[in-house]
């Protein structure tokens, strides 16, 4: 008590002397020392002798209270390990407690499971757990433990009373040891004859609202519940508190939310059902289809409006004199058929017997474009969820149908246009043939004569012809293309000859712009398999596109390399891996997006002043691709640009 060292040779007088019975009989020189950690004494180190002989000097009591402050000091590191240990282990349990709640939805096994978990985290004797009714404010015991935990369940603590009532009211936990000395306590312990020593209560809260209150009573070890506790068991009570909300929520919703889980799995079904499809019957048919199946109607039928009135496209359960699937009219008027959607029924049934009849509106926007219309011979008829599933239904069906529409009308569009392209260019094709004969002609004097001066102008015509020529190519070859219809002559192809014959075609061009050409293809490349005419096509216009847009001096390379296909993991195993390379005026980045378009030409003015359609690069991609190759390429505006494409090698397999 004095923090001070006591040493005496008379220690049962010292003891008389000090109002304390002495423990030891027969000690005489006795002397103690005081285990101090800072402020505190924690206890005391004494040594006692039966010798006469013996005197305890001051020197002795200095060096035991050396050894005493070291004693100290390692009991203070054990106790302080031994709560770091424990309150760990505490930690652990509710991070396991606390997984294993959220996969609980059961109400009643749920409040067991917090309760006795919040008593084994704190090694209590006792606890329970009460739940806010909601109607009256009371708490109610929902769950108990400890010896008298059954007499306790159902009973009810008025709403404001009792400490209970004190944490509901405040919403925060409080420690109450010593408890049957606070005037806040709500004697239960006279109604159970058990008797509470110290408790700890704490509030469970969801979105501020104070919906129950966990306690627990009584620390085995008889130590009074510390601030530790209250974190501790706070945690774990807003845990438990969403935990018990969930389990709450999934009772009393777990109809409802089947149903709307069975709705949307069907739903998704019926999408992927009618996103495999861009056929308007079939988006139709698989419409009507759900819809029986879904209402169990005895017939019904889909129909899209028209000038005429409603077109039935889809039908099933009717007399085939009635509906035919997809000429038949239903005579009804834009006015009648929305005075039926408003009343729910037609002027009469189509299905005889019929005693219930639905119709649905197919929407587009707020346009009505068709109608779905259901029939049965039973008077119960069609439920409120039912409709509200069809009209569900339908807007995911307008959807579908206005998708169908849209590609009938691209596909019609690309058609015509197909059809004009190749009808433009077979009719160009026969006047070019002419002129290009006729200006040969000329220029071979057969018919007289032609000056300097004519000759150039007849040259002029023999280029703008040649250029007129390679457009209506490529225009076929377009119209081909997206036709489905460009067949191609596959065989054994030399690649090395092709680059030969496309040289020299395009040499005495590269030579007039002082361009150099490096050719750079390995006598030993495989043979590709490949149309030999359009493998020369390909190279002729990505050599020509490199003349082209490379300034006079500048560089051109065309090279070559046998590989392991690494572009392509479901193309040939071995290609041809081509590049055609220029120190050219490259391209800018915002071209480079749009580069294999049809009929798109930059901006940039070194590119304008260059003759061009814009097909040459759309069409070499399609038939690079259409051959199982790859094609791509790099370029630095200023710097250059360099073409890659890979052809598919033949290999001994």
């Amino acid at each position: 008590r004095g923090r001070r060292a006591i040493i005496t040779e008379d220690f049962e007088r010292e003891c008389h002397g000090r109002g304390v019975l002495p423990d030891s009989p027969g000690i005489l020189a006795w002397m103690s020392v005081p285990l101090n950690v800072g402020a505190d004494t924690i206890g005391a180190v004494s040594l006692g002798s039966r010798d006469p002989s013996v005197i305890y000097s001051s020197d002795q009591a200095n060096l035991l209270q050396a050894i005493a402050d070291l004693v100290a000091g390692a009991i203070v590191k054990a106790r302080l390990l031994e709560e770091s240990e424990k309150r760990a282990r505490q930690l652990a349990t509710l991070n396991e407690v606390t997984r294993s709640l959220t996969s609980m939805l059961e109400l009643q096994p749920l409040l067991n499971r917090i309760l006795q978990s919040a008593v084994e985290i704190l090694d209590c004797e006792a606890g329970s757990l009460l739940l806010i009714d909601d109607g009256t404010g009371e708490a109610v015991f929902a769950v108990a433990l400890g010896p008298v935990g059954t007499e306790l369940v159902g009973k009810r603590l008025p709403p404001g009373v009792g400490l209970v009532g004190k944490v509901v009211k405040s919403k925060q936990a409080l420690i109450q040891n010593a408890v049957q000395q606070s005037t806040d306590w709500f004697d239960t312990d006279q109604q159970t004859g058990y008797t509470t020593r110290d408790l700890l209560v704490v509030p469970m809260v969801v979105k501020d609202r104070v919906t129950g209150v966990l306690e627990v009573l009584n620390k085995r070890d008889g130590s009074p519940f510390a601030w530790e506790d209250l974190e501790l068991l706070s945690a774990f009570a807003g845990q438990a508190a969403v935990a018990i909300e969930n389990a709450r929520l999934y009772t009393l919703t777990d109809q409802a939310l089947a149903a709307r889980v069975e709705e949307l799995s069907v739903m998704q079904r019926v999408d992927r059902d009618l996103n495999a499809s861009l056929d308007l019957e079939r988006v139709l048919h698989i419409t009507l289809e759900w819809s029986l199946s879904r209402s169990k109607a005895d017939a019904g039928l889909a129909g899209l409006l028209d000038q005429a009135g409603l077109q039935v496209v889809a039908a099933q359960g009717y007399s085939p004199e009635l509906v035919t699937s997809g000429n038949s009219h239903l005579m009804l008027e834009i006015p009648a058929l929305e005075e039926a959607i408003r009343s729910g029924q037609l002027q009469s049934y189509l299905l005889a017997d019929a005693h219930s009849q639905a119709i649905v509106p197919i929407r587009r926007e707020s346009q009505l474009i068709g109608i779905i219309l259901l029939e049965s011979k039973s008077g119960s008829g069609f439920p409120e969820e039912l409709l509200a599933f069809l009209a569900r239904l339908s807007d995911h069906a307008a959807i579908a149908i206005s998708n169908a529409q849209l590609y009938a009308a691209v596909q019609s569009a690309n058609l015509a246009k197909s059809q004009f392209v190749s009808s433009a260019a077979h009719e160009l094709k026969n006047p070019l043939t002419s002129i290009k004969g006729y200006s040969d002609l000329l220029v071979s004097g057969a018919v007289g004569a032609v000056n300097e001066g004519q000759a150039r102008f007849l040259a002029t015509v023999r280029s703008n012809a040649d250029r007129m020529g390679t457009l209506v190519s490529d225009l076929q070859d377009i119209s081909r293309i997206e036709a489905g219809q460009l067949h191609l002559q596959y065989s054994e192809v030399s690649f090395k000859d092709a680059v030969d014959e496309v040289v020299r075609t395009l040499r005495k061009q590269i030579e007039e712009k002082l361009q150099t050409l490096v050719v750079e293809v390995p006598a030993s490349l495989p043979l590709v398999w490949y149309d030999n005419t359009r493998l020369v096509q390909i190279l002729t216009n990505l050599v020509s596109n490199a003349h082209k847009y490379t300034p006079s001096g500048g560089q051109i390379a065309i090279q070559a390399e046998c590989v392991s296909n690494r572009w392509d993991a479901e193309g040939a195993t071995q290609v041809v891996h081509a590049w055609v390379k220029d120190s050219g005026i490259g391209i800018s980045p915002e071209d480079r997006l749009r580069l294999f378009e049809q009929f798109f030409r930059s901006e940039d003015p070194r590119v304008r002043e260059v003759t061009g359609t814009g097909l040459g690069l759309s069409v070499t991609k399609n038939l690079v691709e259409m051959q199982g190759g790859r094609i791509w390429f790099e370029s630095e505006l200023n710097q250059g640009t360099t073409f890659h494409f890979t052809i598919p090698a033949v290999t001994n397999s």
